[in-house]
């Protein structure tokens, strides 16, 4: 890899492990949701570059477009938005610190120690192939997989539903208004 391409590996590599790293310390926990949402882009713009064009679209319209929605609906709806006071606690910074030290030198010296055979690859786009795939061989668990996912979003909704009072006996009779 040379040229422009080797510009835009490190661009969103440095994007996505600064976006991660801003995810992790920053105390506004709906600051550290949208640093997330480039941390997640980044991650796609690497699959791009990989020429893995289904996983990167992929991780927009499932990460990048649904858990951050997702996460920033659960914050505001949550009870304590009231209190004005949503933040990340910080209180381990040191030992994560050191820890993390420990963990990059073992995959850089793991990274730079292991010989990678490097070949050079021919862009072959996968995602006809998929999307052929999953509206013909694996339809049936493609769409228990929805009916599912769709179950637990109902049960997930009625679960964060305020408790109501229950209603009067009275109320349920007919030709009662």
């Amino acid at each position: 890899m040379s040229g422009p391409a080797e510009i835009i590996f490190y661009a969103a590599a440095a994007m996505t492990v600064g976006a991660a790293i801003l995810v992790a310390i920053l105390p506004n926990i709906l600051y550290a949701a949208v640093a997330l949402l480039f941390s997640f882009a980044g991650v796609a713009g690497l699959y791009v570059l990989l020429s893995a064009d289904f996983l990167a679209a992929t991780q927009i319209l499932v990460y990048v477009g649904g858990i951050i929605v997702l996460l920033l609906f659960a914050v505001f709806l949550s009870n304590r938005i009231s209190d004005g006071k949503i933040t990340n606690p910080t209180h381990f910074c040191l030992p994560a610190a050191a820890i993390c030290l420990v963990l990059f030198g073992v995959l850089s010296y793991a990274a730079v120690s292991t010989p990678f055979a490097v070949k050079k690859g021919v862009y072959l786009p996968t995602t006809a192939d998929i999307g052929e795939l999953l509206m013909t061989r694996y339809l049936l668990p493609f769409e228990v997989a929805s009916v599912l996912l769709l179950a637990a979003l109902i049960g997930a909704a009625l679960l964060s539903r305020p408790d109501r009072a229950a209603p009067d006996a009275g109320d349920m009779e007919e030709g009662k208004r």
